[in-house]
């Protein structure tokens, strides 16, 4: 009965997130291997970054795993995982300008990173408990799906929140990076790489809106 609406909601937004995931993976596989040319790595290219905008009181750690950089707004720590903060590639120094753009974000109180950061505890345990409502809502009453609906689009309404923090990021990058700390030749390429992260943020938007929609569909057979 459900198949239908999967099909309609989900699946064109799933597809678009492989694409996404793809894109991502290979662009920043092929630009680990090209050098940016810019005589920095990206934890040093990061530090020249974080002090030109008065951010000296941000620190750089070095972190686990692959594309796992992030920065905490909470300890205002920027962690860059191995081949970004070792690297001198343009991929490297890409992701590095990137995260650079959310401690600046994170400075200037850029509202959506503002509101991101304030919904995403809320979001945690939102997305945790969707579905025990929705079942709940099966068993015994609707009213309990209607709850489990509300908490659902505080998940979509993170994930569209999202969206312009991290394309903000990246066009604070872009323009970091275009001030001299990569030669001409490598700009391009760099916008390569954050136009392919940017995707998976689009795609990941997309797969959150499908399946609340599917959820409606599904829910409101039920009531």
């Amino acid at each position: 009965m459900y198949g239908g609406n999967w099909i309609i909601f989900v699946l064109p937004a799933l597809i678009f997130a492989g694409y996404a995931q793809r894109k991502i993976t290979n662009t920043f596989s092929k630009y680990l291997k090209v050098p940016s040319h810019s005589g920095l790595n990206g934890s040093q290219l990061a530090r020249i970054i974080l002090d030109r905008n008065g951010l000296e009181n941000v620190r750089i750690e070095q972190v686990a795993g692959n594309l796992t950089d992030h920065y905490d707004p909470r300890t205002r720590i920027l962690r860059l995982s191995q081949n970004v903060y070792s690297g001198s590639s343009i991929a490297s120094v890409s992701v590095a300008a990137h995260e650079v753009g959310h401690a600046i974000q994170h400075s200037e109180g850029y509202f959506p990173l503002m509101l991101r950061n304030n919904i995403a505890p809320i979001v945690n345990i939102s997305s945790r408990m969707v579905w025990i409502f929705i079942i709940l809502g099966f068993l015994i009453s609707p009213f309990f799906i209607n709850i489990g609906i509300g908490l659902f689009l505080a998940v979509v309404l993170f994930q569209v929140v999202t969206l312009p923090v991290e394309l903000n990021a990246s066009n604070r990058a872009m323009v970091q990076l275009e001030q001299g700390l990569v030669p001409n030749e490598s700009l391009k390429p760099a916008r390569e790489v954050l136009d392919a992260a940017a995707l998976t943020y689009v795609a990941a938007t997309l797969v959150a809106v499908g399946q609340f929609f599917r959820l409606l569909s599904m829910t409101n057979r039920r009531r």
